[in-house]
């Protein structure tokens, strides 16, 4: 009998160390050095499927003169400028970026909206053409983990302002067609669907009728909407329309920009998550640290009146030194913890499910903190998360988790309604 005894305690021994002591839970990140949590850090974004929300990549290339009628910018290799290239996304870990086909508010009133959407649509295919053993289009879900295991980075697309919709609906099932997976339904004016953040006329007072009509077609199409850069009437509008998850793509918290618009209140990401939604945290530093924000507006007068008064253009060398010195004195640009506090305030408010990476890179310009300057630098934010006491299972819902299950229940609703 005692020998039997030792045998089932050796075992449950064998089992706890392997089982229970060893494992990730256990772990105290807080304990470990800076090296050892940015290695920790590092494995999980190059094993970790990570999306971002929100890549400025076609934009980009068309500001740069890129067009289909010319050589194509070649992220391929790394690249002068810009935030996003091939070489840095592998070193960060990103597999995929949602490319924004953004359309500027002002095409709403001279027209060509659609085909500019057509345009920035085959410019990011023509990346996965040129490039075929770096880049692939992604449909959904299962088509970025076949890439990833393929070492591909997948480039999935949603389009900035719904205003390509026109006033046709039939152009959503057209746009889905095209590869659209989400429609951020304004951006910086009021248009056809309601009423943006930015704007401060109130055409529709939130959702306008037709807008209602976008919501609900979105849903039984399969189009996750995307409910940054809308007024709060227009997001409330949408909750109550949406039969399905929403997102918002690139959206940081209000909580630490005080009466900036364009971020989430409280009580709005706290009704984004009973729809079991995700917010998409945007690295920009106007988006994360009120003083940078505030900094940000007079730096930037005086950077302008600089400019006109020597009589030159921002690429100047001249130009390029003179800003980069009078930024680092006079305004700093915020830092990793910075953004990781947004992460820690909305996982108090709702939890991990409903929290994603938005970064907005290649679209806020020089704003971007200290730290997470480009796609080559998640891990910094990574490890930043990892000493606040978040595990491996809550980097993998923020990595990709939390975005899959609301594109999967859009796209099962959207099954079960053809």
């Amino acid at each position: 009998m005692k020998h039997f005894k030792f045998i089932l305690a050796l075992c449950f021994a064998i089992l706890t160390i392997s089982c229970g002591t060893d494992t990730e839970e256990s772990t105290d990140y807080s304990q470990l050095s800076e090296e050892e949590i940015m290695k920790i850090a590092n494995d999980l974004a190059q094993n970790t499927i990570m999306v971002d929300g929100h890549v400025d990549l076609p934009y980009r290339m068309k500001v740069g003169g890129f067009t289909l009628q010319r050589e194509i910018l070649n992220v391929a290799e790394r690249t002068e400028g810009g935030n996003f290239d091939f070489p840095r996304s592998k070193e960060g870990g990103l597999d995929a970026p949602f490319m924004s086909i953004y359309i500027p508010s002002r095409y709403q009133e001279m027209g060509g909206a659609k085909a500019l959407a057509d345009s920035l649509i085959l410019m990011t295919e023509r990346l996965t053409t040129t490039w075929p053993d770096k880049f692939a289009l992604a449909y959904g879900p299962d088509e970025i983990r076949k890439n990833f295991e393929a070492g591909k980075i997948s480039l999935p697309m949603g389009m900035e302002n719904g205003a390509p919709i026109e006033d046709n609906l039939d152009n959503i099932r057209y746009f889905h067609e095209r590869g659209i997976r989400y429609i951020t339904l304004t951006h910086g004016k009021d248009n056809l669907i309601g009423d943006s953040s930015y704007d401060t006329t109130y055409t529709h007072g939130g959702l306008s009728e037709f807008g209602v009509e976008v919501v609900k077609e979105m849903n039984r199409i399969g189009i996750m909407v995307d409910i940054s850069h809308v007024s709060d009437d227009t997001f409330y509008d949408v909750m109550e329309v949406s039969q399905v998850p929403v997102i918002a793509s690139h959206s940081s918290a209000r909580h630490f920009t005080p009466g900036f618009e364009r971020n989430m209140g409280d009580e709005m990401i706290q009704k984004l998550a009973e729809n079991e939604g995700v917010i998409m945290i945007n690295f920009g530093g106007s988006f994360v640290d009120q003083d940078f924000r505030e900094g940000n507006d007079a730096v930037r007068e005086h950077i302008i009146n600089w400019l006109a008064e020597n009589e030159l253009s921002r690429n100047d060398p001249e130009a390029t030194e003179y800003i980069s010195a009078y930024v680092a004195e006079n305004n700093p640009f915020p830092s990793v913890q910075k953004v990781a506090d947004h992460f820690d305030h909305i996982v108090g408010l709702v939890g991990i499910d409903h929290l994603g990476f938005g970064s907005d890179f290649d679209g806020v310009g020089d704003t971007l903190p200290t730290g997470l300057k480009d796609v080559s630098m998640y891990p910094n934010l990574i490890a930043e998360l990892l000493k606040r006491g978040y595990s491996k299972e809550d980097i993998e819902k923020v990595c990709y988790k939390n975005v899959f299950r609301v594109w999967k229940e859009v796209e099962e609703f959207a099954n079960a309604s053809s």
